[in-house]
């Protein structure tokens, strides 16, 4: 008892010598007032009088911003939102690109479909397309036509439907409800609001533009039977016209030169009131809205800055091309990478065709999305899955095995293991990283692939690929030309990958430069 007893008073005193601190403490607080106040004011909601800042000096008169120093600080505020507005708005500007790339070749209506009938060469700038499989691509205007049907034929490749924004709508083709089998889909406008007639795999977009990307595989090497099957059997017309649907019409894009790829200066922003202007509002939501409403690009309105917001514009264009450039290759997402101690990039940072971090969780990952559409296209949930046997998987290279990029001028080596884990292909497609398509060299088909070319093949069952300005002596069957003065990566595809893939119990080697003894 006496013991308790003692606890309580010390713990009675203890008590009293805090609040008693306490007391003395507030005292002092309340009779050490801030200038100009009768009260002591936290310094850390205080602004001084002059700041020194990355974008220079602010000056305050008691938090007031001066005249000059609230015209710094606009300025700087709309330099940002152009630069967020740019890499934000990227995957808008991606697919309008290819809109004007395809309806420059005269792919201008649904039934209208450009097709690499001849495969894709360099001569188009395309962002990161393979020389690999037979493109099949369309544009509808679900506006103007309502909703849409698009026939699939058995045999098909992978196909994606996406929206205006690069967003995923349906896919197609194997990967698709159609399952490689063939069938009937049916495109729905953003307004739709009547029955859904059955029949169809049905899916219902979020803008009036939508692009089409189908592929169809080779066949002893040769596209002719991918051609045939699409020419013979894709339809694309409105349901309203089904009874007597338009003649479909085969753009060939084979050895044509035309621009797919998005404006890296000023006129980005061009591009992007183009779609923002187009499509129905609800496309995108308040925030990315309001972000380029800031900017002046707003739905119903002209988009015409002045003098000094075009400078600025001009100006976020450039630091945002540069740090688009930046994520591609000084990457500081360890997990962006496929292998510990390798310079072999996964195709979708991130794993999730959301582009949602610890999914969803963290919220959107904005870096990713702006890594991905900066250097490729189409969006589907079946590349970033787990599919064995089906689909395709991405693997990129950018760097050599000692971190350096890729000189054109030098040659390096690099060792594909037996076995490859490919059902249908695995291939190997050279790129300029200026344009992000085909690198344009002497060799129009900037790739090799194990099911189409003869290459010489190693003791053990492997391949090894030369990159350089010239072939080393004997190895001519296994080379890819790369241009002095101009750096270069490298795609690795995988259709239909198997479960080495994923288990990574085969993986590709580094690219190493050959050192001449």
């Amino acid at each position: 008892m006496r013991q308790n007893r003692a606890i309580q008073k010390g713990f009675a005193a203890a008590l009293s010598a805090v609040l008693a601190a306490a007391f003395m403490t507030m005292t002092a607080f309340a009779q050490e007032p801030t200038p100009g106040y009768n009260s002591k004011i936290p310094e850390s909601i205080m602004t001084p009088d002059k700041v020194e800042t990355r974008i220079g000096t602010l000056e305050f008169f008691d938090g007031i911003p001066t005249k000059e120093t609230a015209a710094l600080l606009y300025d700087n505020l709309d330099f940002l939102r152009g630069v967020e507005t740019f890499l934000n708005a990227m995957p808008a500007t991606s697919l309008e690109a290819l809109r004007l790339g395809q309806a420059a070749l005269g792919a201008k209506n649904s039934n209208q479909v450009v097709i690499f009938d001849q495969l894709m060469d360099s001569n188009p700038l395309f962002l990161t397309g393979n020389t690999d499989t037979v493109y099949c691509l369309a544009f509808l205007d679900l506006k103007k036509d309502g909703p849409t049907v698009v026939e699939i034929p058995p045999g098909a490749g992978p196909g994606t439907t996406n929206d205006a924004f690069f967003r995923f709508v349906i896919d197609m083709g194997a990967p698709g409800p159609d399952k490689g089998k063939g069938g009937k889909y049916l495109i729905l406008p953003p307004d739709f609001a009547g029955d859904v007639p059955e029949g169809y795999f049905t899916a219902k977009s979020t803008s009036w533009v939508n692009w089409i990307a189908l592929r169809g595989f080779l066949v002893d090497g040769k596209p002719d039977a991918a051609t045939k099957m699409w020419k013979d059997g894709l339809k694309i017309y409105p349901l309203a016209k089904a009874s007597n649907p338009p003649s479909m019409e085969f753009i060939s894009g084979s050895k044509k030169k035309f621009n797919t790829v998005h404006a890296n200066d000023y006129h980005f922003f061009e591009e992007l009131h183009t779609v923002i202007d187009r499509e129905p509002i609800e496309m995108l939501d308040p925030e990315l809205r309001g972000l380029f409403a800031a900017i002046g690009i707003q739905k119903g309105k002209p988009f015409a800055p002045d003098d000094r917001m075009k400078k600025l514009l001009t100006e976020a264009a450039a630091v945002a091309n540069a740090t688009s450039r930046a994520l591609l290759w000084h990457e500081r997402d360890e997990s962006a990478f496929l292998y510990e101690n390798s310079y072999w990039k996964m195709g979708f940072v991130g794993g999730s065709y959301e582009y949602l971090r610890d999914e969803g969780m963290g919220g959107r990952y904005q870096d990713a999305r702006t890594h991905f559409y900066y250097f490729a296209t189409v969006n589907t949930p079946m590349m970033a899955a787990k599919l064995v046997g089906k689909g395709s998987k991405y693997a990129w290279g950018y760097l050599d095995s000692k971190g350096n990029y890729l000189d054109g001028g030098k040659t390096y080596k690099l060792n594909l293991p037996k076995d490859p884990p490919a059902e249908k292909f695995i291939s190997v497609v050279v790129y300029d990283p200026q344009t992000r398509s085909e690198l344009q060299t002497d060799q129009p088909f900037p790739g090799k692939n194990n099911k189409r070319d003869k290459m010489i093949v190693n003791d053990d069952g492997s391949i090894d690929l030369y990159f350089g300005p010239k072939a080393p002596e004997g190895k001519e069957a296994n080379w890819l030309q790369t241009v002095p003065g101009k750096g270069w990566f490298s795609l690795l595809r995988l259709y239909s990958p198997t479960e080495a893939w994923y288990d990574k119990t085969w993986r590709p080697g580094e690219i190493e430069l050959v050192v001449k003894p």
